[in-house]
């Protein structure tokens, strides 16, 4: 599912169900110490799908615990993020060598607790939100805004390592024609990475399948220039007749 809406070169390990055969390394496992059944079980499998993620990256397996706010603590050299909502778990793993940053997000394909819309969207979005349900009335654009609201914070704090508020962001969702579409998000607040670029927004794309609907946001690493390829002049060409004795 988030493997048909994120770019190559990126690694993507999802299930519907728990994972009985999933392992926890002893710090990991004290994290969850007092949690209940549940919230233990997706933590694992959560990693799981991470490690075999890392895995197919060439990775070796490393233990991913909960840094600031929350966000997970990847190996150096890795990005990556991770979700689970009710019946599905997914891990998204690249090299930092290939994207800055990722964000993705999965939520039930089922309309927002009353009143939820009104705290998460601008104005300019409800009014969005409004039309959306007007021309496709089949898909869920309040749970499908708060998902994409959700992959852009996962996004943004890795970069910028400063918290982001639901209205710090507009979002303009564009509804496509089946089960996929994108999204274009203007942060609204001065953004700038931990290495100084300025940082105004992101784009992602988002899906609809079996009850649940995710988002992703990937940014690409900035390409390597390549050094100018040096040009003979006249001056440095090569002689076109023998030189004299």
């Amino acid at each position: 599912m988030l493997g048909t809406i994120l770019p190559e070169g990126l690694s993507v390990v999802e299930t519907r169900e728990e994972a009985p055969e999933a392992t926890l390394y002893p710090e990991e496992a004290a994290v969850v110490a007092r949690a209940v059944h549940k919230r233990r079980a997706e933590f694992a499998t959560v990693r799981h799908c991470a490690r075999r993620a890392m895995a197919e990256l060439g990775l070796p397996p490393a233990p991913l615990l909960p840094g600031e706010r929350g966000a997970p603590r990847w190996p150096g050299g890795v990005v990556g993020s991770m979700t689970h909502c009710a019946g599905y778990r997914a891990a998204v793993v690249g090299l930092a060598s290939r994207f800055r940053s990722v964000g993705v997000d999965a939520e039930p394909h089922d309309t927002l607790p009353e009143g939820v819309l009104d705290m998460i969207a601008l104005p300019a979005e409800r009014e969005r939100h409004t039309a959306l349900c007007h021309d496709r009335p089949e898909v869920h654009w309040d749970r499908l805004l708060f998902s994409a609201k959700e992959s852009v914070y996962k996004a943004w704090f890795p970069l910028t390592g400063r918290w982001l508020d639901f209205s710090e962001a507009d979002i303009v969702v564009e509804p496509g024609t089946g089960p996929t579409g994108s999204f274009a998000v203007r942060l609204l607040v001065p953004g700038h990475t931990t290495s100084g670029e300025a940082l105004t927004g992101f784009s992602g794309r988002w899906r609809v399948e079996a009850g649940v609907v995710c988002t992703a946001i990937a940014v690409p690493a900035p390409e390597r220039s390549k050094p100018p390829v040096p040009r003979r002049g006249p001056s440095s060409a090569a002689p076109t007749t023998p030189p004299q004795p």
